[in-house]
């Protein structure tokens, strides 16, 4: 397939780029600064691009079968809203372009009705992080609900704490759930974005993942 990859030097960005590339891929990745994103691929194309202004990315998306998206806030209180303000960009560039498929990275605590979580997630550890990081999750639920109002095919990956340690090339998936786990490796997590892409059942929906 042909994919765009926005926030493709960031921490789950860069996995996907890796493995799209491991799998076969035609890979167009879009970075601010490209000396960040140590690889090199005849199957990889990197541009410079603001991933926040639908104008830059339009000719990156362009052409692609999917865009996926790692972006994410740079601290707990990003006054550029990254999540959202990339969301509306991504959307209006694609229908610019006649993308229809976009994947996204959340959070699990975003799936406020505890379905497929522990007991300790629900009632515990959700509720701290969302007082810890209110303008981080904020920002992510209106990046959610931008993307529920569109009419593309989007799926939303909500992991749980997200780990530097090598993927396993295995995880848990729960539409409109979880995640079950308490973690994931930020590996594992492009690896079930990149096997959402083509998963019908993933489309419209949120779905939890976990180690």
């Amino acid at each position: 397939m042909k994919l765009s990859v926005l926030g493709a030097s960031g921490g789950i960005g860069r996995h996907v780029v890796t493995l799209a590339l491991a799998d076969g891929h035609e890979v167009t990745a879009a970075v601010r600064d490209p000396a960040r994103l140590a690889v090199q691929h005849d199957n990889l194309r990197v541009v410079r691009a603001d991933a926040l202004d639908a104008g830059s990315i339009k000719d990156v998306i362009a052409g692609s079968e999917a865009v996926l998206s790692g972006i994410g806030a740079a601290g707990r209180k990003d006054p550029l809203r990254p999540a959202s303000t990339s969301a509306r960009a991504a959307l209006e560039a694609m229908a610019s372009t006649g993308v229809r498929r976009i994947l996204t990275v959340s959070a699990g605590p975003l799936n406020r009705t505890g379905a497929g979580q522990s007991f300790a997630s629900r009632r515990v550890f959700g509720p701290l992080l969302w007082a810890v990081l209110r303008d981080v999750y904020t920002d992510l639920a209106r990046m959610e609900r931008i993307l529920r109002d569109s009419d593309v095919d989007w799926t939303v990956v909500r992991p749980p704490r997200l780990l530097n340690a090598p993927g396993t090339g295995t995880y848990r998936h729960l539409v409109e759930g979880g995640p079950g786990g308490a973690s994931i490796t930020r590996a594992d997590a492009a690896r079930a974005m990149l096997d959402f892409v083509t998963m019908p059942e993933t489309f419209r929906h949120a779905v939890g993942v976990s180690a």
